[in-house]
């Protein structure tokens, strides 16, 4: 039996490496255009030459090492995130609708940012990338709460239900502390609710990079423990993973991530949806590489995003946000139908 799956199984890993090369080459040269791709188009010479070459007296170089550098890494960044956080938030729950988006993870954070800025007055996102981190917790633990989530996270539309009036009302409480700020608060919040990284910049990237390390650290010791309790509840525990222990550590990692990607880039949707479904097609039912293929593909579309916004409505942008969003809402809705359909 084994001699006959070992050609399946070389098959299978062969595959994953071509897309794996594959996706990481596109990754590349999506990084290549987002350098070089904006209101004042850089030509890719003197993109290589003001990463390579830097000339602090050319115009070019600046705009390239000073804005377009932070804003790329902060794409890929925050976008593994979110990737890496809905992919766990799957596995967690079993839910093929789980995303920091649809179940108010991503509300959660963005309220505790705009309350950060607007009531406290922080300006910068070493300051309130906390009140993000918290502001997620919270949210995801009522909407595990009202959803019911420990004990029939496999029922989605319980969860999504939960999810949805929760991001409402957080919502709407964000919106009321937002149109009450002062003008120039306002117009700093408006485009980071929309999911601009327009304003994106060195310390922001910092901050984002040692929170997304930590939420991958911790992630990638629950991996054993989701691959164990992926065979059933009282399967998992035989093969030694505890599943409180699980659960609270999968929650810290999501918090981390969900939150540190919110503050960096705001409140993006269907990213942390789209990539894990993506990343199952490819790796199968091993965590381990469904998490590596989740925040790859999760980075590659919310850089593609950001550079598509740039594009379609040159020299103006639309924000990386709404590009998802208009990406996203028709495969959530495919995904419905097909669960639904599933469903006996």
């Amino acid at each position: 039996m084994r001699a006959d799956l070992q050609p399946v199984r070389q098959a299978r890993r062969r595959r994953r490496r071509r897309i794996l090369a594959s996706s990481l080459l596109a990754l590349g040269l999506l990084a290549l255009a987002s350098l070089a791709i904006g209101s004042r188009p850089i030509p890719p010479t003197t993109v290589f030459d003001a990463l390579l070459a830097h000339d602090s007296g050319n115009d070019l170089h600046l705009i390239v090492r000073e804005v377009r550098v932070p804003r790329m890494i902060s794409a890929i960044l925050a976008g593994a995130a979110l990737g890496l956080a809905g992919a766990i938030m799957q596995a967690l729950t079993r839910n093929p609708l789980a995303e920091p988006g649809l179940l108010g993870i991503n509300a959660g954070a963005a309220a505790g940012v705009v309350i950060g800025v607007t009531l406290f007055g922080l300006t910068r996102m070493a300051q309130y990338v906390f009140l993000a981190a918290l502001g997620a917790g919270l949210a995801g633990a009522g909407v595990f709460i009202l959803g019911r989530a420990y004990e029939t996270g496999i029922n989605p539309v319980r969860l999504l239900l939960a999810g949805a009036g929760l991001s409402m009302m957080l919502g709407a409480v964000t919106g009321i502390i937002v149109l009450n700020a002062p003008p120039s608060v306002f117009d700093d919040v408006r485009h980071w609710m929309a999911g601009s990284l327009e304003r994106a910049g060195f310390e922001a990237v910092s901050v984002l990079a040692v929170s997304v390390a930590i939420g991958l650290v911790v992630a990638l010791s629950n991996v054993a423990s989701l691959n164990a309790l992926a065979m059933g509840r009282d399967l998992g525990q035989a093969l030694g993973a505890d599943p409180r222990l699980t659960w609270l550590s999968s929650c810290l990692a999501v918090m981390l991530l969900a939150g540190a990607a919110t503050a960096a880039a705001g409140p993006i949707a269907f990213v942390g949806l789209v990539a894990p479904h993506l990343a199952r097609a490819v790796a199968g039912p091993d965590h381990r590489w469904i998490h590596a293929f989740s925040a790859l593909f999760a980075a590659l579309l919310l850089l593609g995003a950001d550079v598509v916004g740039r594009v379609i409505v040159a020299p103006s942008e639309v924000a990386a946000g709404i590009v998802t969003a208009l990406i996203g809402g028709p495969f959530f809705i495919a995904t419905v139908r097909r669960f639904r359909e599933s469903r006996p």
